[in-house]
């Protein structure tokens, strides 16, 4: 700990330990605190992306092993920014992961293209193409 979270002064000692953290005095303010906890912070690119996948159709559990990022995790960010999805029961999507190689020869072939509405995204250094197709009955 460099600088006071009050004053930003230089000017602070030690002053204790409080639950396992250390506990600091700045001398210029009397402000005592402790060091803030980092965490572990997930960068926002997999944020936008696991939105964007839950959007698309994909279940928390399909995003967790595509991202490698927690389902939980997943379901709050659903939660904090409020996104909702429009159920559809008719359609269900299907999704590869392919990289640029195997994408060209993927759209090459015709029956890949036909009878679906489909989204191609990037994923790190490979694409997911997310294809919906109807139910059969």
């Amino acid at each position: 700990m460099k600088y006071c979270p009050q004053c930003q002064s230089d000017q602070i000692v030690k002053s204790g330990i409080v639950n396992d953290r250390q506990r600091y005095k700045c001398k210029s303010c009397n402000y005592y605190f402790t060091v803030n906890k980092l965490g572990k912070k997930i960068d926002q690119y997999y944020v936008t992306k696991a939105l964007q996948l839950y959007l698309e159709g994909l279940t928390y559990r399909e995003i967790e092993r595509i991202i490698g990022v927690s389902h939980v995790s997943v379901m709050n960010w659903v939660k904090k920014y409020n996104i909702y999805r429009i159920e559809n029961s008719d359609f269900h999507p299907t999704y590869k992961i392919l990289g640029q190689s195997e994408l060209g020869a993927y759209f090459a072939k015709p029956e890949n293209t036909k009878g679906a509405g489909m989204i191609v995204t990037e994923l790190g250094d490979k694409y997911m193409v997310i294809k919906w197709e109807r139910f059969r009955e």
